[in-house]
C-alpha cells in the first residue's frame, strides 16, 4: 500500500513509478480524497472507523475526541488496504490521519521486528523527528518500534536501532538510500510506503532518489 500526502494543493506534477510500472501522479491515484474544504459530514469518533481499541484509548488518553476530515476519508482507506493520495493543510490532522491506520494494519499482521514493515519519507530532518515522535506517541503500549533516520545524526546510532529491530522507519530520502546501500534498511517485507510532503519532496529535487527507493520496494 502506497499513500502520498501532499503539504499544499498541487494539481500537476511529475509522475512517481513503482516497481511494476505503476505510476501515481498528483491528481489521479486509487482512493482519491475529494476536496476535504467541501466536506460536511459530521464529524465522526474514531472507534467508528475501525481502529484497534488499542489506538482508541491511546486517542482517548491524548485528548482526541473527533476524527478531522481528512482522517475521516483516510482511516477507513488505508485500513481497507486502498493506495491514497490525500491533499490536507498543515494543522488538520494529516499525519494522524496516516499514522494511525499504518499502525492497526501492522498491530494485525503481527511478526517479528527484523524487517521493517513501514516506511514514511519526509524531505527534512525536522519534520522525520515530528512524525516519528508523533507516531510513536500513537503506538504507546503495543510495542510497534519507530526509527528516525536522516542526516547529521550518528550513522552508527542509527544503524544500532535498526538492527534492534524496527516496524517503522521515517526517514529523508537521501538517508534512506545510505541505509539501503549499507544493506541496514531492509524493505523486502514492507508493507505500507508514506510519502509525507510528496510535493515539497520534489520540490527539493528527491525524484531520483524517491524512484530508487520505490524500485526497492
Amino acid at each position: 500500500m502506497r499513500v502520498y500526502p501532499l503539504h499544499r494543493s498541487q494539481q500537476h506534477g511529475p509522475h512517481l513509478t513503482g516497481r511494476g510500472g505503476v505510476s501515481v501522479g498528483w491528481s489521479r491515484c486509487v482512493g482519491h480524497l475529494p476536496d476535504m474544504s467541501a466536506q460536511t459530514t459530521p464529524a465522526t469518533d474514531f472507534a467508528s472507523l475501525g481502529l484497534a481499541p488499542p489506538l482508541v484509548v491511546t486517542l482517548a488518553s491524548l485528548g482526541y475526541e473527533e476524527a478531522t476530515p481528512v482522517q475521516r476519508e483516510a482511516i477507513p482507506l488505508m485500513l481497507s488496504g486502498r493506495d491514497l493520495l490525500a491533499q490536507a493543510a498543515t494543522g488538520t490532522g494529516k499525519t494522524a490521519a496516516f499514522a494511525l491506520p499504518m499502525v492497526h494494519r501492522l498491530l494485525e499482521e503481527g511478526g517479528g521486528r527484523r524487517h521493517t514493515r513501514a516506511l514514511v519519507l519526509v524531505p527534512t530532518r525536522e519534520l522525520a523527528m515530528q512524525v516519528s515522535e508523533a507516531i510513536h506517541k500513537y503506538a504507546r503500549g503495543t510495542g510497534i518500534q519507530v526509527v528516525p533516520l536522516y542526516g547529521g545524526a550518528s550513522m552508527e546510532q542509527q544503524v544500532r536501532s535498526l538492527h534492534r529491530g524496527a516496524d517503522i522507519a521515517v526517514a529523508t530520502p537521501g538517508r534512506a538510500l545510505d541505509h539501503r546501500r549499507r544493506k541496514t534498511l531492509k524493505l523486502e517485507q514492507l508493507s505500507v510506503l508514506v510519502l509525507d510532503e510528496a510535493d515539497e519532496m520534489l520540490d527539493m529535487g528527491f525524484v531520483d532518489d524517491i524512484e530508487a527507493i520505490l524500485e526497492a520496494t
